[in-house]
């Protein structure tokens, strides 16, 4: 069972909530020591005097703020806590706003909220489901270990979350941050209507599961390599940058590797008229010979298959799937639709075109 990291009450109007803060997310790098070359030996940091040289222990460290060369205002500990906004322990809620309002840039760290205790899940559902049907989140001020934060406290299906966020001046300008940025938006053209094709073939569910932080993979392959005394593998360099010139070429390329790959994994909005239509026919024809026999089902009998199967076929492929297994209205039905259809248990033949 995980430990709160801190206590306190969320208020807003004259209701309190009595509630514990808990992590939502952990760390999964590889972690190293520092050892001097040659001899293993490990390297510590130590707090020392810089006159003297001789470490200091923590008990005898204060704070000193610099107003001039040398010059020092001592603040103790216990002073910073004594004048801490908030000393109460209070998540006080002050607005309400669209949560779809909050830039992205705005947000830090999460955090899952908990009621302290059966007799506060009354009042705890209350707010959480107000959140949820407003589609609002509450800005709040709140005070852990000796720092202000602003945060955001929205809904999620069962719980409150708590999200900080960067104050205002912590938020850079991009428009005078950033070196080269475009002077006028992209208007209509092959370029555009090939980059929303290829948008189109590359999109799919959010689902978390299918992404993994690779690079920390190949750095415990290199600690196991390395204790085992194998040859390390060196990964290639980057990739070259696309120029103006063949932008073109460059995006056909890409929706026929999307094609090939199994691509497009679920049917936008958007069509981009009988080319488009063709491009994607001709794609997902290609692809046909090298993806695995499995994957397709034999034509006359019934072939049941798993959500994630299906997932990897192209739209084509799912709606002649959908033919032979005689899915009624399927020449109307989206990609995520043909999926849904397809894998619905107890599902049989009906021998009738759509």
């Amino acid at each position: 069972m995980a430990r709160a990291i801190w206590t306190g009450v969320i208020t807003f109007g004259l209701v309190m909530v009595p509630v514990g803060l808990f992590t939502a997310t952990e760390d999964h790098t590889v972690h190293f020591h520092q050892l001097q070359r040659g001899t293993g030996d490990r390297i510590r940091n130590r707090r020392v005097n810089e006159r003297t040289g001789e470490e200091v222990s923590t008990s005898d460290i204060v704070k000193g703020y610099e107003v001039g060369e040398g010059e020092y205002v001592i603040v103790e500990p216990d002073e910073l806590d004594e004048i801490a906004p908030g000393r109460s322990k209070t998540i006080e809620i002050s607005d309400f706003v669209d949560l779809d309002r909050i830039e992205p840039v705005y947000f830090a760290r999460t955090y899952y909220v908990a009621p302290r205790g059966e007799e506060y899940l009354q009042v705890y559902e209350l707010l959480r489901a107000a959140l949820e049907k407003t589609g609002k989140a509450g800005v709040a001020t709140f005070v852990m270990r000796n720092k202000q934060y602003l945060t955001a406290l929205r809904a999620e299906d069962k719980l409150l979350v708590l999200q900080t966020l960067h104050w205002a001046d912590e938020v850079r300008d991009p428009g005078t941050e950033l070196p080269d940025l475009p002077s006028r938006r992209a208007g209509r053209g092959k370029e555009l209507d090939m980059a929303l094709r290829l948008v189109d073939a590359l999109s799919g569910p959010w689902d978390p599961h299918r992404y993994h932080d690779t690079y920390q993979e190949k750095v415990r392959e290199l600690v196991k390599a390395k204790a085992e005394g194998q040859e390390v593998a060196v990964a290639e360099g980057p990739p070259e940058a696309t120029g103006v010139v063949d932008l073109m070429a460059v995006l056909e390329n890409s929706l026929a590797q999307a094609g090939a790959s199994g691509g497009g994994k679920r049917s936008g909005s958007r069509r981009s008229g009988s080319a488009g239509k063709d491009s994607r026919r001709a794609a997902s024809g290609s692809s046909r010979s090298s993806r695995p026999e499995r994957a397709r089902a034999p034509k006359g009998r019934e072939r049941s298959a798993s959500r994630s199967e299906l997932r990897q076929l192209t739209k084509a492929e799912l709606y002649e799937r959908a033919g032979e297994q005689g899915v009624e209205g399927r020449s109307k039905m989206t990609r995520d639709q043909l999926v849904d259809a397809l894998a619905r248990p107890g599902r049989r033949r009906a021998g009738s075109a759509a």
